[in-house]
């Protein structure tokens, strides 16, 4: 397989799953474009071993397990078919993005499936939200990290402004995603603010179950959210600092998902009756505009 046809193979992944990605991937530069579309397709191939609920864990493991040896293996030099391989080990060299960074990327994605203490319950949860932000960088801000490798910067303040943007996007998914999260026995509302008001493991349950909301968990909800809008604020700032060429898919990115968090807001936080989205009739008037904002970026030079 050449590396062309590999790039058109993860290109077909992106535009089959990425969804809201996939809409800043189409106002970047084409090698750009192409690099994105190869990280995306191996983050994609790791979270689908990952969720696969057709086999138990313990072979879940198994064949993350085989399927990280193989990368490993492809990306020190043995021969390989694999086209998502190939186009991230043609990425990797193309836009200097470290083993490490794909490393902690992988690392993120296999969380789900690390062996829990055997008195750690049978709901997965975090204890803190010091804890949450360590698994929202490894699975989120670790994403950043390598796009604004492909966006290109030369101001290293960039890294931690990428690392909280990622923090904003996964808080932004999991408020979406919380009854969801809860049927799968994981629960990613920190434990210190479920107590901060007064809500337990068991009433999330109960709530992904159709319990009516209560005053007290919405507020709770709101309170994450807030948290989820502090870390936006560094988006603002992260977007002057990358290349021109690539400024518009950064701001498409942080547009879809800070919609997202609106729509949240403007269900009163009720992410339990239905599953709150943003249109795809929005999502195209915002690549439109950043069509626009590409263009004029490329005139100005």
């Amino acid at each position: 397989m050449t590396i062309p046809e590999a790039y058109a193979a993860c290109r077909e992944i992106a535009k089959r799953e990425a969804k809201n990605f996939y809409y800043s991937f189409r106002v970047l530069p084409a090698h750009k474009s192409d690099a994105m579309c190869a990280i995306y397709a191996f983050m994609r191939r790791a979270d689908d071993i990952s969720d696969d609920e057709s086999m138990p864990i313990e072979q879940r493991r198994e064949v993350m397990a085989q399927w990280v040896k193989a990368w490993r293996a492809a990306r020190n030099g043995a021969p390989t078919n694999d086209p998502v391989f190939l186009a991230v080990n043609d990425s990797q060299k193309r836009f200097n993005i470290s083993d490490t960074l794909l490393e902690e990327l992988v690392q993120g994605t296999t969380m789900d499936l690390e062996p829990r203490p055997a008195d750690a319950g049978r709901i997965q949860t975090f204890t803190t939200f010091d804890e949450l932000y360590r698994y929202c960088y490894l699975v989120a801000s670790v994403v950043g990290l390598v796009c604004i490798k492909v966006f290109g910067y030369t101001d290293p303040r960039a890294e931690k402004l990428a690392e909280e943007t990622g923090v904003a996007f996964q808080l932004t998914n999991i408020l979406r995603d919380v009854k969801e999260d809860a049927e799968r026995g994981r629960i990613y509302l920190p434990l210190d603010m479920l107590s901060e008001f007064g809500v337990t493991v068991e009433r999330v349950e109960s709530l992904a179950g159709g319990a009516a909301l209560q005053p007290q968990e919405r507020a709770m909800l709101s309170a994450l959210k807030a948290r989820a809008e502090q870390y936006y604020q560094s988006s603002e700032k992260l977007l002057p600092m990358i290349d021109k060429d690539s400024r518009a898919a950064l701001w498409v990115l942080v547009e879809i998902y800070h919609r997202l968090l609106y729509k949240i807001a403007a269900a009163d936080n009720d992410v339990f009756s239905q599953r709150v989205s943003v249109p795809t009739a929005e999502k195209l008037w915002v690549l439109a505009r950043g069509v626009a904002m590409a263009l004029g970026n490329r005139v100005l030079g």
